[in-house]
């Protein structure tokens, strides 16, 4: 049994999603202070599976629920990736593979921070495996959608190097921003230990180290533009650039107004879509080769195209 290409990418999309709904459900959790909704686990509370029908423990049980759904999409996807055809790709095994320690990661830090009552260094690392988890899944679907190998880098390598540093000041940020949010009045549920760091104090180191970053996309984009790079990249880059600005207008709404937990929400979300929008930026600078197929792997019914030497097409002429 063969899977095709465009049968994995769409398993591959699904993982993705559910990984974005469940760092969604996952936030929704904090804010609305379900944290300990479910005081057990992996039951939700005095060894019964279900929850009460009150909004906290409903509101993690469903987290959990996405959790689940996200450990058979990842499977099924790990599993899946040494069935792909038309050759095997030992990249997108070991990506997949990836998916299955990532969401075994969460699986035990979620329990963790259930028996810890929300301690806000676990619940921080736990966002972080989400990140990781995260990184991996956009990367297998971006290597899914086409053929085996780095690519050919289309851009100078300095602006390759440029955009390498963009990702780790990026990436810092989504740190600071969750230690800015560990420090902050949701903390997931009552009683639960903080980040010991006035509020003030780390959203000024958050909001400096997303400017610096900012700057170096400026930088980024006005050296693609000298450069002349090709139109695709210097697009996807504005889109990067217009993902962030929005990002930093939610953010500076949300603490000039007090932190209201839907605004958080939105930013914890616009956090996710902006790192995925970096990494496939940076996917971008490479040309990448499409997937080879086989006659094998046309659908029934077709030929594979043939190239027809054109004396062999003007004598053969209409069928």
């Amino acid at each position: 049994m063969r899977i095709s290409p465009r049968g994995f990418l769409l398993l591959c999309r699904i993982t993705l999603a559910t990984i974005i709904l469940n760092v969604a459900t996952g936030a929704a959790v904090r804010l609305s202070d379900s944290g300990l909704g479910c005081p057990d686990w992996p039951t939700c509370a005095h060894r019964q599976l279900t929850p009460p029908l009150s909004l906290h423990p409903v509101i993690e049980f469903g987290n959990r629920m996405v959790v689940f759904a996200l450990v058979v999409t990842c499977a099924a996807t790990y599993v899946a990736s040494f069935f792909r055809g038309p050759s095997p790709r030992r990249d997108l095994r070991w990506l997949s593979g990836g998916l299955i320690l990532g969401v075994l990661g969460e699986a035990v830090l979620g329990a963790v921070v259930v028996y810890t009552k929300l301690n806000a260094y676990v619940v921080m690392t736990h966002f972080m495996i989400g990140i990781a988890l995260l990184s991996v899944s956009v990367l297998l679907v971006l290597r899914a959608d086409h053929g085996p190998g780095r690519g050919t880098l289309v851009v100078a390598r300095r602006i390759l190097i440029t955009t390498r540093v963009y990702l780790v000041l990026l990436a810092l940020a989504l740190v600071a921003g969750t230690a800015t949010t560990g420090a902050g009045p949701h903390a997931g549920g009552r009683g639960s230990k903080r980040v010991p760091v006035a509020l003030a104090d780390m959203s000024r180191i958050h909001a400096e180290t997303v400017l610096v970053t900012g700057f170096v996309l400026l930088a980024l984009l006005w050296m693609l533009w000298k450069s002349d790079a090709p139109s695709p990249i210097q697009s996807s880059g504005r889109i990067l650039l217009g993902a962030m600005v929005i990002q930093g207008v939610i953010g500076y709404t949300q603490y000039f107004t007090q932190l209201p937990a839907v605004l958080v929400g939105f930013h914890v979300v616009g956090a996710v879509l902006v790192w995925s929008t970096a990494l496939w930026f940076h996917h971008g600078l490479c040309d990448h080769l499409p997937e080879q197929t086989t006659g094998a792997d046309q659908p029934k019914g077709t030929t594979p195209d043939v190239a027809v030497p054109e004396e062999q097409a003007s004598v053969a002429g209409p069928a």
